[in-house]
């Protein structure tokens, strides 16, 4: 079986990590997967970027003019919407040619279009398309914020200036969706139980199958290790209890770096000798931001594109907080359990099906920075951290190895091949 993933970036964001993880996963299980994106940053031979032109950035930048001029030229919301109005036609690729089966990942921001993937369906070949949010099923959000128009059809957008109208953007890219769904059969696939009763909500796909596969862990580099060590590795204290947080988008609320900042407050106010026992330890992109502010010493780690280096880097750690007030299925709750290292998080999207309340973890209420900070405060001082990393691990290897999620997707694939005669 040879399987083509479709994927706008290659290895930085959470989707892209996701694709390339299960590409790796479906070739050391015997199926002849390739990863297509739009621009390659690393040395894999089964990854491929598209043919480059100048048309490539300006889809992007056209896309990405398009939306805000939608908005007003006001960018709050920029990131929230995607069109999906410039694409490149990846019909005629010779990865493409090859593959028995398309499988759709993240594909927004100039990658493909909603005319792309018409194309795609024309061609016959069955076609998979893993949801990693809300926007397959949905006019132009990725998560509706509560919004629950897209159960019956998108329409007065609360994400366009002024709320939107009868006849707004929203309504114009329902309409688009429909009718490109009506021209063939797509198998969906949910990487989280909370996406997948989201699909099945939306009218857009109104019988249409959606099945529900989680992203894979390669548990055998992400798995526990000597956490002394680990802290050498990075000059890291062996004597006091390092709090992990990833700095990604920092100045964006929905990341929650305010509410860690509230959290980390409470907690020093609530045991004061925190002040002297616990650190902060922050890596990614935005990680210099962080930590001026801050109740306790901060080690800034930087960003990491490595694997192996993160795998150590969650082994130093004590716990890892991820404060986000939006979420689907993080990958790096997933990493830090499955190195045994218990996770404090908000209860929302997909978060509740990866952590178990108070068994491998903890999860907070709602958005409340006091109740994360007694998650803090429970994990590093009252519960038994041995029992919570084993039950982290435990969870992980049972639910997201890679051969267990492969195969879950071969079975999907068989599926999609089994009701389609391809033609080129």
């Amino acid at each position: 079986m040879r399987v083509l993933i479709v994927n706008t970036g290659c290895t930085r964001g959470g989707a892209s990590v996701a694709a390339d993880r299960l590409k790796t996963a479906l070739n050391n299980d015997g199926v002849k997967a390739k990863m297509l994106v739009r621009e390659k940053d690393n040395d894999d031979i089964s990854t491929f970027e598209l043919p480059h032109s100048w048309r490539l950035r300006w889809n992007y930048v056209w896309e990405r003019v398009s939306v805000l001029s939608h908005l007003k030229f006001r960018s709050r919301h920029l990131s929230d919407i995607d069109i999906a109005n410039m694409g490149a036609d990846i019909t005629r690729l010779p990865e493409f040619r090859e593959a028995d089966v398309i499988h759709l990942a993240w594909i927004n921001q100039g990658m493909i279009s909603l005319k792309d993937i018409a194309k795609i369906l024309k061609t016959g070949k069955p076609v998979v398309w893993t949801m990693h949010d809300a926007w397959p099923c949905t006019a132009l959000c990725h998560d509706p914020h509560g919004c629950m128009a897209f159960e019956t059809q998108c329409r007065n957008c609360m994400l366009l200036p002024g709320g939107g109208s009868d006849k707004d953007l929203s309504t114009v890219l329902w309409r688009r969706k429909e009718h490109l769904y009506s021209k063939g059969q797509i198998l969906f696939v949910a990487d989280s139980r909370f996406l997948h009763q989201m699909a099945r909500r939306s009218r857009l796909l109104t019988g249409f199958r959606v099945e529900t596969i989680p992203n894979p862990i390669d548990t055998y580099l992400f798995r526990p290790s000597d956490k002394a060590e680990a802290r050498r590795r990075f000059r890291l204290p062996l004597d006091k209890k390092i709090i992990l947080v990833e700095a990604q988008d920092a100045d964006d609320e929905d990341e929650g770096m305010t509410v860690l900042r509230e959290s980390l407050k409470a907690l020093v106010a609530a045991r004061p000798s925190c002040k002297d026992d616990c650190c902060l330890a922050v890596f990614g992109d935005d990680c210099d931001d962080i930590g001026d502010d801050l109740p306790l010493l901060v080690f800034r780690l930087g960003y990491v594109n490595d694997d192996h280096t993160m795998a150590d880097i969650y082994n130093a750690a004590d716990v890892y907080v991820f404060p986000a007030l939006q979420a689907n299925q993080p990958n790096t709750i997933m990493e830090a359990m499955a190195c045994g290292v218990p996770a404090v998080a908000f209860g929302i999207g997909g978060i509740p099906e990866m952590i178990d309340h108070q068994r491998n973890g903890y999860l907070a209420k709602g958005t409340d920075a006091a109740d994360l900070s007694r998650g803090l405060m429970w994990v590093l001082f009252e519960a038994s951290q041995p029992d919570l990393g084993r039950e982290a691990v435990r969870k992980v290897q049972a639910n997201y190895a890679q051969r267990q999620v492969a195969m879950k997707y071969i079975e999907v694939y068989n599926q999609a091949m089994a009701f389609k005669n391809y033609h080129i």
